[in-house]
């Protein structure tokens, strides 16, 4: 468990705005199971994971009404880095994290308070509300689109609206050529499943996240996190780790085996997920954000009748760090995927534990 968070003082002036570790404070566990903005980004599993995997410190600067109970906060993570830069991020590696407020007036004093108590790194906020940066008068750091299904309609008649040859063909081959389904948080699966990601981040050029990480996220969101991998002879194909937080249901994580893209596993997963979603009551299926330049990833979600959605991130002040974590995947993209066939997988493991501390 995180120490208390100390990088941060806040001013005499502010005295209703309080400093918290949501690791410890038991009022933010009820804060996020109440608040209608609150996900699985906020949530206590979620930070302990960030935590346990590269050392992110979480905090929120939060407020309370007259019986104690917290009534808005915002929650961020301090992540530092000589080469992105030290930062407070609200929070890292999630596609958003909006402001837990019941009004405007709320949210600017939240951030006033983050803002003074925090004069030497900069600050990324991840919000869902478009209105955010104008509300507080801060410039855009980047843009994204957030792609989300509507549940509410059925799992029958959402089958019927997903695309013909890209989506339904491939489920109907994958049960003609008896790919096997199968889900839990074992340690088999989550091996089966990172040897994927390891395969399919070599093919893009990267190298992969931690398996820490993905077991951390297992361990810490017991109720939430789930692994579905799909199998062809007993050899896992495709694999994706999803995250459930009351009626929205998020594709996380996904990996495949590009030789056997046309027996379908990738859709299939995502569909067994979909009718589990609907079984469980959720409204949304969130396939998560998208570059807005990405035209193969939009049209693949748009595919299973996904709505895309402007996602602005924010930071202040507009410099800061020397790249951005985009970049430096980017960059990474750029300058190895010449040498990926060369690499052994214990190099690509250590450079990921290398870097993606650094990204967040």
């Amino acid at each position: 468990m995180p120490a208390a968070v100390q990088s941060i003082h806040w001013p005499m002036s502010r005295p209703a705005v309080q400093r918290i570790d949501p690791l410890r404070d038991p009022r933010w566990q009820g804060l996020t199971s109440r608040h209608p903005r609150a996900s699985v980004f906020h949530t206590r599993g979620w930070l302990e994971a960030l935590y346990r995997t590269y050392g992110y410190q979480p905090g929120a600067v939060a407020t309370e009404d007259d019986s104690g109970r917290l009534s808005g906060a915002i929650v961020f993570c301090h992540v530092k880095s000589k080469i992105t830069g030290n930062r407070i991020v609200s929070v890292p590696f999630s596609d958003y994290c909006d402001p837990l407020v019941e009004h405007e007036d709320q949210e600017r004093e939240l951030f006033d308070a983050l803002i003074a108590g925090n004069s030497r790194d900069y600050v990324e906020w991840r919000p869902c509300s478009p209105m955010f940066g104008p509300c507080v008068g801060v410039p855009i750091g980047s843009r994204y689109l957030l792609h989300r299904v509507d549940l509410t309609i059925g799992s029958d008649k959402l089958f019927d609206k997903f695309h013909h040859n890209h989506v339904l063909r491939k489920i109907r081959r994958s049960a003609r050529e008896g790919v096997q389904y199968a889900e839990g948080r074992s340690a088999e699966l989550l091996n089966a499943f990172y040897a994927l990601v390891v395969k399919t981040r070599r093919g893009h050029g990267l190298p992969p996240q931690p398996c820490q990480w993905f077991r951390n996220v297992l361990d810490c969101l017991p109720e939430a996190a789930i692994l579905r991998l799909a199998f062809k002879d007993r050899r896992p194909i495709a694999g994706i780790l999803t995250l459930q937080h009351r009626e929205t249901m998020i594709y996380k994580y996904g990996a495949s085996d590009a030789s056997f893209h046309p027996l379908g596993g990738m859709q299939l997963l995502l569909w067994k997920a979909i009718q589990q979603a609907c079984d469980a009551g959720c409204k949304v299926f969130d396939l998560g954000r998208s570059s807005v330049d990405n035209e193969g990833l939009i049209a693949f979600k748009q595919h299973w009748g996904a709505v895309p959605v402007p996602l602005t991130y924010w930071r202040h002040p507009a410099a800061g760090g020397w790249f951005s974590g985009s970049k430096i995947l980017r960059m990474s993209t750029a300058t190895a995927s010449y040498l990926m066939p060369l690499i052994p997988d214990w190099l690509l493991l250590r450079a990921g534990r290398s870097l993606y501390p650094h990204i967040g």
